[in-house]
């Protein structure tokens, strides 16, 4: 099964981008842990490279990957500029990437776009964890903590960040992401669960999905909401 590292920006003595008594370091550590917690779910490993807010050089971040194989590396941020004046979400890959970084880069970029956050791009630089690491790598601004729409929709959408991230890095990874179960009704004193995948507005789509789920074995029906 896949194995992937998880960075989280920062931490301990350096909060990173800071705005109004908000904390980079705090924001991506507590998103970034919720992701994990999603992949882990389906049975992909996650190893992070800070589990509190501990101040991790870069060289340490970078030592950390470097120890083993990866299948990716994918460091959360949140971006910062002038107060208020820039928004949005922006996903870097090093200077000369490969399809998989590219690839991961552009899927988890129109993730989040798609929940609202202004499209900065997918764009390129010299990132020492970047640079430095072995596995295909990304880094991902999470909209800019200077700017209180962005941190409106980062709050409001926690959530959903959270399951359109955890599916984006699936679907790179060929794995068919599959909502938590939850308890729905009480049958004969048990609790009954019922597991969701997904909403489509497109029915065809919908119907696709059954399909897949139904080869890999998994008893799947169409609800219309």
């Amino acid at each position: 099964m896949a194995r992937l590292c998880f960075d989280y920006g920062h931490g301990g003595e350096d909060g990173g981008a800071c705005y109004k008594g908000r904390k980079e370091s705090n924001d991506v550590l507590s998103l970034g842990k919720a992701v994990a917690v999603e992949v882990r779910r389906h049975g992909i490993t996650v190893n992070e490279t800070r589990l509190d807010d501990a101040t991790i050089s870069l060289r340490e971040r970078s030592n950390f990957e470097n120890k083993i194989a990866y299948d990716y590396f994918i460091s959360f941020h949140r971006n910062a500029f002038v107060p208020e004046k820039a928004k949005g979400i922006e996903t870097y890959t090093y200077l000369n990437p490969g399809t998989k970084s590219k690839k991961l880069a552009k899927v988890l970029q129109s993730s989040l776009v798609a929940l609202g956050f202004v499209d900065r791009g997918v764009k390129s630089a010299n990132f020492h964890v970047l640079r430095e690491t072995k596995a295909p790598a990304v880094l991902i601004e999470i909209g800019f903590i200077d700017n209180t729409g962005d941190n409106n929709l980062f709050d409001q959408k926690r959530n959903e960040i959270v399951k359109v991230l955890a599916n984006s890095i699936l679907a790179v990874l060929g794995v068919i992401y599959v909502e938590a179960s939850i308890p729905t009704q009480q049958q004969n004193g048990q609790s009954i669960y019922r597991v969701m995948q997904g909403s489509y507005s497109v029915k065809e789509n919908a119907e696709n999905q059954v399909q897949k789920l139904k080869a890999l074995g998994v008893d799947a029906t169409i609800m219309t909401f």
